[in-house]
């Protein structure tokens, strides 16, 4: 099935927020594991209980814009 402009756009940002939410979580791992090598493993953990949120945050957005493709949701224009 086809995209209509809108959910092409919609589809389009999810997977954008979701690849910065990617690279956020590995540039977290990378600060965290500089943090415990530092010895602050507070902070450390800390950073990767964010890391861990960032990830299922960007499972989520991901699956949302693969159910924009398979028109399990829909976007139309309201202007």
């Amino acid at each position: 099935m086809w995209l209509n402009e809108s959910e092409q756009e919609l589809r389009r940002d999810l997977q954008g927020v979701a690849s910065d939410l990617r690279w956020s979580a590995v540039e977290l791992l990378r600060i965290a594991e500089q943090l415990r090598q530092a010895g602050n493993d507070i902070d450390a953990q800390a950073a990767t209980r964010l890391c861990e949120l960032f990830q299922g945050d960007e499972e989520r957005l991901a699956g949302y814009a693969e159910e924009i493709k398979a028109k399990t949701i829909t976007r139309t224009k309201t202007h």
